[in-house]
């Protein structure tokens, strides 16, 4: 293999807003902040809201209805 063709893949140190810390490893240096992980993140977490009501797939169905092809 030629030498010096791939960037160096060093460890990265990765923080959270939340105040969680992680390591991985990147071929960017230094460290990276993030806005949101996995630790807080609503789906990951469990607290995401529903975003489809039945309501709103009753609605779709009356709309295109008509539409709804035939197989």
């Amino acid at each position: 293999m030629r030498s010096n063709t791939h960037p160096i893949y060093q460890d990265l140190v990765v923080h959270c807003s939340c105040g969680n810390t992680f390591f991985t490893r990147s071929t960017a240096p230094g460290h990276l902040q993030l806005d949101v992980c996995a630790d807080c993140h609503p789906t990951y977490t469990g607290h995401a809201q529903p975003i489809v009501t039945p309501a709103r797939v009753e609605a779709f169905y009356r709309k295109y209805a008509a539409r709804r092809p035939t197989l």
